[in-house]
């Protein structure tokens, strides 16, 4: 028989470990977005060398377990002068993972925006700076939103790991009270139930945010500018 009173007799430790799992997660996906956006904008740069390097690093990150990874940044930097904490490492390991999965995710945004908008732009005068944040990345921001978000999820769920290098994050304190009473299956049930609860979050509040950027964008539009003028004319 089930025994969830386990659950509530070591709430605070879950919780904790519940804390640095958002921590860790929401600090990876960061790091992922940006270090993935400047990864996109380089390889948009012409010159062979800097996209086979940028190529390669994506194609290895991709290739490889997000585990061997994670033991090469933490078990591996000290060879090479890189002394990380676990929580750290942790960190830095989801964001360089997810940096591959988010610089494709952009760059398919990249190359969906009409060459027709950035020419318009360009024949105004924009400095590239400017079309770049005004024309490029709205549009990108439409079309991408829901593999980023979906990306995101997965990063969750590849939070798992870390307790493999003693993050104590939620399935670190899983693990500890599994340990401590042999509960196994409320142990897996309760982190089932944890991680359900943080996908479930992140893929609504990416719904939401999806319907956002979109009727801004169509109301900020210059298509939905005169539309609006002719229909108030009308």
């Amino acid at each position: 028989m089930l025994d969830f009173t386990l659950l509530v007799q070591y709430g605070p430790a879950l919780l904790r470990g519940f804390g640095v799992t958002i921590l860790c997660w929401g600090a990876g996906c960061l790091i992922g977005m940006v270090l993935g956006f400047v990864l996109m904008l380089l390889r948009q740069i012409p010159v062979k060398p800097l996209r086979w390097v940028i190529r390669a690093y994506i194609e290895v990150i991709r290739g490889t377990p997000f585990l061997i990874q994670l033991f090469l940044l933490y078990s591996g930097g000290p060879s090479i002068g890189l002394r990380l904490e676990a929580t750290a490492a942790g960190i830095l390991g989801l964001g360089i993972y997810g940096s591959a999965y988010f610089a494709e995710i952009f760059r398919a945004g990249y190359q969906a925006v009409p060459k027709g908008q950035v020419e318009a732009a360009l024949s105004l005068g924009m400095s590239y700076g400017s079309i770049l944040r005004r024309v490029i990345v709205p549009a990108m921001l439409v079309s991408t939103i829901p593999a980023i978000v979906n990306m995101m999820a997965i990063l969750t769920k590849e939070t798992v790991v870390l307790s493999i290098i003693t993050v104590p994050e939620l399935m670190y304190e899983m693990q500890t009270m599994a340990a401590e009473t042999f509960a196994t299956f409320e142990t897996i049930v309760g982190m089932a139930l944890f991680y359900w609860l943080l996908v479930e979050v992140v893929s609504r509040l990416g719904r939401r945010l999806e319907a956002r950027v979109t009727r801004f964008l169509t109301h900020a539009s210059p298509q939905g500018s005169s539309t609006q003028t002719a229909t108030a004319r009308a």
